[in-house]
């Protein structure tokens, strides 16, 4: 009888149980109403990133392609992500499983007698063969459980849910930013180079004037001086040629490092600089905080931190454990499990704190500053996410202006280099006059080649701040979380077991 009391109570305790705490809804964020410095600008893209090929695609280089396609295989930064990742999982298992009953299992045999030398010489003296010992068998199962009454176990596996969301936005984030990381110094190392290309050339163009000043001093027409500045001219452009080196090194070393090889072993190829500038258009601004993996973990944090409120709170209401106990015990292993021997137990026990001296009080208002100071960094997050988009788009549309211009001044100073020259074979200017030309217009073909590698890298860094064709829809459900797991990099959905088919995994 009293057993069906104890049950009919845990049922009602279950239908009458509820969350305690507030329910999550997403703060608002600020976010504009259009890109400020996309107005009237038309982006001309050849196909847009994200749309079923990988956003390095629109690039439409080899080699890129297949140094990136090398990071979720081999980048440690991506791998310590998917690591944290499987270990947020762990935790929501954890969490699942203090919703089910705990259960133990014991057993123990026993022999007992006396160790008193005189009680053993008396029984041998008297011819008994006894001394007093004795046999116990005993075989004993208990299961215990605490009912989740006012949430705080399901708001639990909520919070670690939100966090193993957070763990996955995290690594799609590692990813991108490894793969922005690496196209940025790609495209560096192709400027150096191209660099290192213009400087060879030059070096040629002076060798030519410094055999034409050779011949001019040689035939009286020359001074000395002119000699020296031209053969100045050429040793200096054929340092700075040589030092192009060490850039060139550093950048193939940590390309080497971004796919995960010793740079001792790894090298790439010079080849040509890619000359067009594909941009993805930004899109509509609210599109940013579904598409960019730092705001969205921003958001999940927030949504955990919530749980962890209704978790503060639950701990003013009493704790409710229902317990169960069955054992056997005899002196004959023969007759351990007949009904005479057995032993049960049922009960329950009722575990509420009266004072703690405004412990609780506190933990709850940390949980809430705590959640307003993630609202903070969730907002800042996405103001900083639009600063970036802003920024690229900055910089894309002043560097195409610029790009214009500089190719203009390029042509200019060529053709400046190629009239001074001819006029200090025909003797009507000093070789100075050749010297500042050729000067100018290599560095003038110098600067548009930096504005081109500017102008590269803002368009990676726009793909990257709008989150490379990542989408939140990527992000596992929380009523899914325990089905995925993490596949070279990627998420995949994987047959969920039952836990007790994962009791011996171990």
């Amino acid at each position: 009888m009293k057993a069906r009391i104890i049950v009919a109570a845990a049922v009602a305790l279950l239908v009458a149980s509820c969350e305690v705490g507030p329910d999550y809804v997403r703060p608002p964020a600020p976010i504009p109403t259009q890109y400020k410095e996309s107005k009237g600008w038309r982006l001309a893209t050849p196909r847009l990133a994200g749309s079923g090929q990988p956003w390095w695609s629109v690039y439409n280089d080899p080699v890129l392609d297949g140094l990136i396609r090398q990071i979720d295989v081999t980048n440690q930064n991506v791998k310590q992500a998917e690591a944290a990742y499987r270990a947020a999982l762990s935790l929501v298992a954890q969490a699942e499983a203090q919703l089910y009953p705990t259960g133990t299992v014991s057993g123990s045999a026993e022999r007992t007698g006396p160790f008193a030398p005189s009680t053993v010489s008396t029984a041998l003296a008297t011819g008994r063969t006894s001394v007093g010992t004795a046999n116990l068998f005993s075989l004993n199962g208990g299961a215990s459980w605490t009912p989740d009454i006012w949430g705080k176990i399901r708001r639990t596996i909520a919070s670690e849910q939100a966090n193993a969301q957070v763990s996955a936005a995290d690594l799609a984030a590692a990813r991108l930013s490894a793969q922005a990381s690496l196209a940025t110094d790609y495209f560096t190392l192709r400027a150096t180079d191209e660099q290192r290309r213009l400087l060879d050339a030059a070096v040629v163009a002076y060798t030519e004037s410094l055999k034409i000043t050779q011949n001019q001093y040689a035939a009286g027409n020359a001074a000395l001086a002119s000699v020296l500045q031209a053969k100045t001219q050429l040793e200096q452009t054929q340092a700075q040629a040589i030092n192009t080196g060490v850039a060139r090194a550093q950048l193939e070393h940590a390309i080497a490092v971004l796919v995960g090889r010793p740079p001792g072993d790894f090298s790439i190829r010079v080849a040509v600089m890619p000359s067009r500038v594909p941009v993805t258009p930004p899109g509509v601004p609210s599109a940013l905080l579904e598409r960019n993996p730092g705001i969205a973990a921003a958001e999940r944090t927030m949504a955990a931190q919530n749980e962890q409120i209704g978790i503060a709170i639950a701990a003013y209401y009493p704790d409710i454990t229902l317990t169960a106990s069955l054992g056997v015990a005899s002196t004959m292993v023969s007759n351990l499990f007949n009904a005479s021997n057995a032993v049960w137990a049922i009960g329950s026990s009722v575990d509420e704190t009266v004072f703690d001296a405004g412990l609780r009080a506190a933990m709850v208002e940390q949980a809430r500053a705590t959640y307003e100071e993630d609202i903070a960094t969730y907002r800042q997050t996405v103001l900083a996410a639009f600063q970036s988009v802003e920024d690229q788009l900055a910089a894309l549309r002043i560097l195409a202006e610029q790009a214009v211009a500089e190719d203009a001044t390029v042509r200019d100073a060529r053709e400046a280099e190629r009239l001074t020259l001819n006029q200090y074979i025909a003797g009507t200017v000093a070789y100075t006059s050749v010297i500042v030309a050729q000067t100018t217009a290599l560095t003038n073909e110098i600067t548009a080649l930096t504005v081109l590698q500017n102008r590269l890298t803002a368009s990676v860094a726009l793909i990257s701040a709008l989150g490379g064709g990542w989408n939140i829809g990527e992000l596992p459900a929380a009523s899914e979380i325990t089905n995925y797991q993490p596949r070279n990099g990627k998420l995949a959905p994987t047959p969920r077991r039952p836990w007790f088919e994962r009791l011996f995994e171990w």
